[in-house]
């Protein structure tokens, strides 16, 4: 008996140290030998895993002897497989790549709205990007204009102007869209007069991503980024030809047809945009007024690249003609007498970029743009005739550094209005020049903190000089968090372009005076913090923002004696202030996103804290994603708005959107159904969307969609 338990225990302690193996591995970032705490250690074949700690070692313990396939992973990076044989020597190191997919791994995306060309892992200013994939599938949505791709993000809101006419401006953390600046690959082309219908006259085929910057933006391009800036990025010609096509139709009427080439000759490239796009009038509520206008839309834009081995240059021309007509539904049909509102457009853009390489790191670069707006607005009584011609020159030099990054330059903008007399009631004419001298500066103090620093003087003729310092830094707090804080101040040329005065169609509006107007400005700024890890097989990412933005001297109507309205300068200020929140999640072929954007916007006028009309409190986005690579795409999305206050003094209904889409790929044609909005959210279903008789409405302001539930699909071609 004691023979046999003194082999029994020799034989466990022979076993228990065969059993107990530890597993260890290192698992770093393959560029900077960064450790990546929360990476994953998965031995399928057992089941079991193993999370990485702050310094980016996993432990799998109790193993036996032998040999292990081993699968590492980390949200954004390449998986790893790898063997391990145990009993093991040392802690295995492993590096992992970034996957290098834009639209998996945004801190691998190069944006250039900063002016300084950085990817988002190494800039200290807060820019969001849709890129890739996320802009396709956006697009499958709405094909004819970017309306809805903006309004999907956390914290834009796109806000209709007109009832019948579809018009919309676009919202950035509760501010009037007339804040927030969009460019066009750096050219501010999409202000004044036009920027009722710039959201609705841009189609997202040719567009490569789009790069969003929310809070104090001036400093980087001059007036008009008080809430943010959002710089629509085209796409360049590549090593491969590229040509697409997209035919898209929609149970409301409408019929969008699209194509896109692009090409490099070797020294030369060139790509073409071209687009149709229509809609019949459509009244989905059936009260005799149309949600969706009648329209037709025709777009060219052709764009030339030559390379030289210093100087490189791209020119390029635009051409969009629009008649756009709402209102009764009798009138449009039958040409019976009623309400109409006609937007009657034909816009020409020019650019020009030229860049020469001075040295190995450093660039000088010269950029001119020319816009004509040519635009007739036209209700029962009364029309506005206008032609806003506006032109931008700049001249930058630019040198990139191994720690630091420079940005000098000048710019010129000029502006003007002519109003072709319709009636007997003083032309709203204006003209102004800005001159700017503007110098910019990344410089990376340390692995762990990297600052961004920015001064502008613009002098405005009639307006006077504005100082626009900004500051942003980075604080890379471990290699899966890093928070950013930043901040600048912000001005506004004031002219009659704002949301309030299109929805009146600029009726009995007097022209803004030069003489007792005065700069709209700003001071805000932003703090954000990152996270990214993985729990199993699940990748989380979350980024969350607090926003703060005070506007003095905020332009507002004020209606006279005689009925006629102007606008002027508050004595008071407005501010909003607020947080968002993104979380990201993945797993397998699934994408979940969550995003929530709580907005306190107030005016201050008299005294008085004033909820500001049309601003929901709380929006929550929710997206979730199945893909199968080159096979499948669906989405399914529900969007939340709050109750907003309405400018008459009434509360708006809280509601949601809901919607689904899906796309089955091929290797060169793809075909794409979404039904939007199918649980039929309208305003129309809350009450009344006008007073008085339907031939002479006076609408309500719109807070919800008056569509209602439509259905689009077609097909891509790549060929």
């Amino acid at each position: 008996m004691k023979k046999l338990l003194f082999l029994s225990i020799v034989m466990l302690c022979a076993y228990v140290p065969y059993a107990q193996n530890d597993l260890t591995v290192s698992i770093k970032n393959k560029e900077d030998k960064s450790p990546l705490p929360g990476a994953t250690v998965a031995i399928e074949l057992l089941h079991q895993s193993a999370v990485a700690d702050s310094s980016g070692q996993a432990i799998i313990k109790n193993l036996p002897d032998g040999s292990y396939a081993l699968m590492v992973s980390f949200v954004g990076f390449k998986e790893a497989k790898i063997t391990l044989a145990l009993p093991q020597t040392a802690v295995k190191e492993v590096l992992l790549e970034h996957d290098g997919e834009e639209h998996e791994d945004e801190e691998e995306v190069v944006v250039t709205s900063t002016r300084i060309s950085r990817t988002i892992a190494n800039t200290p200013t807060r820019t969001e990007v849709i890129s890739g994939e996320e802009l396709e599938e956006k697009g499958n949505m709405k094909p004819g204009d970017i309306r809805m791709m903006l309004n999907e993000s956390t914290g834009i809101q796109t806000q209709q102007t007109s009832a019948t006419s579809f018009n919309a401006g676009i919202r950035i953390q509760g501010l009037d869209g007339r804040y927030t600046q969009m460019l066009r690959d750096g050219y501010p082309l999409y202000s004044g007069f036009s920027g009722g219908l710039s959201l609705l006259q841009i189609a997202p085929l040719d567009l490569k991503q789009v790069e969003v910057i929310k809070g104090s933006a001036s400093t980087l391009y001059g007036g008009g980024a008080i809430a943010g800036l959002v710089n629509l990025i085209s796409k360049t010609p590549g090593e491969q030809r590229e040509l697409h096509f997209l035919a898209n139709g929609t149970s409301a009427g409408g019929l969008d047809l699209s194509g896109f080439y692009s090409q490099r000759y070797g020294k030369a490239g060139m790509t073409v945009f071209v687009s149709r796009n229509s809609n019949r009038a459509y009244d989905p509520a059936d009260i005799g007024l149309s949600a969706i206008p009648k329209f037709e839309r025709y777009t060219i834009n052709p764009r030339l690249f030559l390379y030289g081995k210093r100087t490189t240059a791209n020119m390029g021309v635009t051409y969009i003609t629009e008649d756009r007509t709402g209102g009764s539904m009798d009138y449009m049909k039958n040409g019976n007498p009623g309400f109409f509102e006609k937007n009657n457009t034909d816009r020409i853009t020019t650019q020009l970029g030229i860049a020469h390489k001075l040295s190995e790191n450093a660039t000088l670069q010269l950029k001119n743009s020319y816009s004509r707006f040519d635009r007739l607005i036209a209700i029962p009584d009364y029309s506005f005739d206008g032609l806003q011609q506006s032109s931008f020159s700049e001249l930058t030099w630019n040198r990139s550094g191994e720690k630091a990054d420079w940005v000098i330059g000048a710019n010129v903008l000029t502006e003007d209005l002519k109003e072709r007399k319709q009636a007997d009631f003083p032309l709203r004419n204006y003209s102004y020049v800005t001159y700017g001298l503007f110098a910019q500066n990344a410089w990376t103090v340390s692995d762990l903190l990297v600052l961004e620093t920015g001064l502008r003087g613009d002098y405005v003729t009639h307006h006077g000089f504005e100082l626009l310092p900004r500051v942003s830094a980075m604080f890379k707090i471990a290699p899966a968090i890093t928070t950013r804080v930043g901040g600048g101040y912000g001005y506004k040329t004031p002219t009659i372009f704002t949301e309030e005065a299109e929805r009146m169609q600029f009726r009995n509006l007097l022209p803004a005076d030069i003489h007792t107007t005065r700069n709209e400005r700003s001071v805000g700024g932003n703090w954000d913090i990152n996270y990214r890890t993985s729990i199993g097989a699940v990748g989380i990412s979350l980024n969350h923002l607090f926003f703060y933005t005070k506007l003095r001297r905020p332009l507002v109507l004020v209606t006279g004696d005689d009925g006629t309205m102007e606008l002027k300068n508050s004595s008071g200020y407005l501010d909003t202030k607020g947080m968002e929140t993104n979380l990201r999640f993945t797993y397998g072929d699934f994408k979940l996103f969550v995003g929530y954007t709580y907005t306190d916007a107030n005016t201050h006028y008299t005294g008085v804290k004033e909820w500001l009309p049309l601003t929901a409190r709380h929006r929550l986005n929710n997206v979730l994603m199945y893909e199968v690579e080159d096979k499948w795409k669906l989405g399914l999305e529900a969007y939340y708005y709050s109750k907003q206050q309405l400018s008459d003094g009434a509360t708006g209904k809280p509601y949601w959107i809901t919607g689904f889409m899906a796309e089955k790929l091929w290797e060169d044609f793809s075909l794409f159904v979404n039904f939007e909005n199918f649980t039929d959210t309208r305003q129309t279903r809350f009450g009344s969307i006008y007073t008085g008789a339907i031939d002479r409405p006076v609408f309500r302001d719109i807070y919800a969609p008056l569509d209602g539930f439509v259905v689009n699909g077609g097909v891509k071609l790549r060929l």
